[in-house]
């Protein structure tokens, strides 16, 4: 019996239905399945990824705009190094901190290792928290302006003296954009007025345009987490203390010495106030407080941006709650069997 079912669940991943004892074949092979998890940070989705890839022959293609680059492992919470023996991660480890990132270069690689992933047969499991990235990989985006060197120069050097000055400048030019991107985080910030400056016309709309390139030939499963907020919270607070006791500071001051202050990833949650203790411009009980409240002000805006999306199957937990497993493992269970 075993063996049956497991020789089902193969070729459910290729696309088929198992043949039945009467031998009949179905009209038509559907298209290879593709699952998405979706959520807030910290609200589990690494953990159900795991469950479902202890159920399913899976591999995880990892959607996080900070976990694509080396040696941001603390800030970035990413999977375990024994969880990625045991379930291969994809898109994870694959940059150094100085070298770029955009959500259409993360498309293009996140796209050929689901296509690896189903030439294995196995199940492609997308999860993460960077919401436009993720609408990249599924649906494209219209082509951006170009990059402006002096007009970057411009801006960067406006942030120079506050970065809360760009911040109210895209305030101004994009409201939308504004609240979907922290006050600190000075590359998106100049990015999204460059876009819109040169665009003559909010980054907002370019984000909700779907581009020439929406991925095709896969049926995609979308599942978001969304817990109580208070509860999301209060995992929220513990992560980011567990995050300075396990070493933040010390990564930090390794990728500083390494790659200097202005690295972009570094401006990201954690690494930023890490980089303000390592100063001393605060202290570490105040950094431990201003990524917390970062991360939640972040949390809050990543379901802003995922309740956008009208097809995803929203679960009323974290992902490591057994309950929230059940469910899970029932909806990818029905969606192999279509």
């Amino acid at each position: 019996m075993q063996g049956d079912e497991s020789a089902s669940q193969f070729l459910l991943l290729r696309g088929r239905r198992p043949i039945s004892h009467t031998n009949e074949t179905t009209a038509h092979t559907p298209e290879p399945p593709l699952l998405v998890l979706a959520g807030s940070t910290a609200s589990g989705k690494t953990a159900l990824a795991l469950a479902l890839a202890a159920r399913f022959p899976a591999e995880v293609v990892s959607c996080d705009s900070v976990a694509v680059y080396r040696g941001l492992d603390i800030g970035s919470a990413k999977p375990a190094l024994e969880e990625r023996v045991l379930v291969p991660h994809h898109v994870i480890d694959i940059l150094p901190p100085d070298q770029p990132c955009t959500a259409g270069h993360y498309a293009r690689l996140a796209r050929e290792a689901i296509a690896g992933i189903t030439q294995r047969r196995r199940l492609p499991i997308v999860a993460g928290g960077t919401g436009l990235y993720l609408r990249a990989l599924l649906d494209g985006l219209s082509p951006a302006p170009p990059r402006d060197e002096a007009l970057r120069e411009r801006l960067r050097a406006r942030a120079g003296r506050s970065p809360a000055h760009l911040h109210r400048l895209l305030a101004r030019l994009d409201p939308a954009a504004a609240h979907t991107i922290h006050a600190n985080d000075v590359p998106k910030l100049v990015r999204a007025i460059e876009v819109t400056l040169l665009a003559r016309r909010p980054i907002t709309h370019h984000w909700s345009e779907q581009g020439r390139d929406a991925l095709t030939g896969y049926r995609v499963l979308r599942v978001g987490l969304d817990p109580p907020r208070a509860a999301l919270y209060d995992r929220i607070n513990r992560r980011a203390a567990a995050m300075f006791d396990r070493g933040l500071e010390e990564e930090t001051a390794r990728l500083v010495e390494q790659y200097g202050y202005d690295c972009r990833p570094l401006a990201s949650l954690g690494y930023a106030q890490a980089i303000e203790v390592l100063r001393g411009s605060i202290t570490r009980e105040q950094a431990v407080a201003l990524c917390a409240q970062g991360h939640r002000n972040y949390a809050k805006r990543q379901l802003t941006w995922f309740r956008r999306d009208t097809e995803i199957h929203w679960l009323p937990g974290f992902g490591s709650d057994s309950d929230i497993q059940s469910h899970a493992l029932a909806l990818v269970e029905k969606h192999l069997a279509v």
